[in-house]
């Protein structure tokens, strides 16, 4: 089977498409032909090995794992003989470390079945970006109907999701973005937009309840000054810089917490099936639809890992694993029109087929 190995750190050049032997379940573990990837900023930390404490963790000189990816969506081809929450044809979608592969083989324990009306590249791009917005907010933040949000980087993977999970929630949104996303961020239901480019939000005189930041491209001092004295801020994820990475955005957000009446927290998530199975019922019920901006194929996963470093990419990029084409940049008009309710129709009147072959 083909996958995307890397046998040493370094920039997208040392990502190959290489063959590699086909894995087989244990008693205990399924095998999913994987339809569709996606990846996320967690991949290119791991492919260059930096912050250092990556290395420590997965090899210091060059990676233990060679394998990349989380992010899936798939269909179950074979179990082992004590599985009984899944059987072979079943479409799921989850998350396993090497998802960059045509095969991978898991627990199941991190995978739920697929939304009935999401295409399986739809369903691959939920899992990690789908699991932060919703445990930080829900969770972390405690999210409240009537409370006054502020999402900054909301057209990335995380805030596109971010913003509809508050829109669900009842919550009053205010989406920070670039020009070119204005159009994209209002659909996905936020209630005021700021440019970015042109405003910085943490003048803008207004005070919040939570402060989801999933760029950290401002002080904490001037993030504070907007949040309401009870508020919360989330700084979500962040690579940091050193040997500890984002252990210090943890250590110094804690710190802060101690001496002031706002909580200060940084946050990733956690794989839970409930929490998949939540979000299922949200994009099943129209609340929340995944957004793609670009396709590439497996091979071109380098090309996709240069696009995602440059910062720019806007909601998800997906690897299609099985079909031979990619490099599709969808329009504005498509992107925006991708997000009528979920369970719609297509332009046809034919309801939304998963990709297969």
């Amino acid at each position: 089977m083909q996958a995307i190995i890397f046998s040493e750190y370094g920039s997208p050049d040392v990502l190959q498409c290489a063959e590699i032997e086909k894995p087989a379940p244990a008693r205990n573990e399924i095998l999913i032909r994987v339809y569709a990837a996606s990846i996320n900023p967690l991949d290119f930390h791991n492919m260059r090995g930096s912050p250092c404490i990556i290395r420590l963790q997965n090899g210091l000189r060059r990676p233990k794992n060679p394998r990349l990816g989380v992010d899936l969506s798939g269909e179950v081809e074979a179990v082992g003989q004590d599985v009984t929450d899944f059987r072979p044809g079943d479409a799921v979608f989850g998350v396993r470390t090497g998802a960059l592969a045509e095969y991978v083989i898991t627990t199941g324990k991190a995978f739920a079945p697929i939304p009935s009306n999401l295409t399986f590249e739809q369903a691959a791009v939920v899992p990690v970006a789908g699991l932060t917005a919703l445990q930080g907010l829900r969770d972390k933040g405690k999210l409240q109907p009537g409370q006054t949000l502020l999402v900054n980087g909301a057209a990335g993977g995380v805030g596109t999701f971010a913003v509809q999970i508050a829109r669900a929630i009842g919550a009053e949104i205010t989406a920070v973005t670039s020009t070119p996303n204005l159009e994209l961020v209002r659909s996905l239901g936020a209630h005021h937009v700021v440019d970015y480019t042109r405003e910085n939000f943490t003048r803008s005189g207004q005070r919040y309840d939570l402060i989801f930041d999933g760029v950290g491209n401002h002080p904490l001092s001037a993030c504070r000054r907007i949040l309401k004295p009870d508020g919360t801020y989330i700084m979500v994820g962040g690579s940091g810089g050193g040997l500890f990475g984002p252990l210090l955005y943890a250590f110094r957000n804690s710190l802060m917490s101690r001496f002031v009446s706002q909580n200060m927290l940084w946050f990733l998530s956690s794989v839970h099936r409930e929490d998949l199975l939540t979000l299922k019922d949200m994009i099943e019920s129209g609340q929340v639809t995944p957004v793609i901006d670009r396709r590439y194929t497996l091979c071109q996963t380098p090309e996709a890992m240069r696009y995602l470093e440059t910062g720019h990419a806007r909601a998800k990029l997906v690897i299609n694993v099985t079909d031979e084409w990619g490099g599709q940049d969808p329009d504005e008009s498509s992107i925006v029109d991708s997000l009528r309710p979920a369970g719609g129709t297509a332009a046809d009147g034919s309801a939304p087929a998963r990709t297969e072959r």
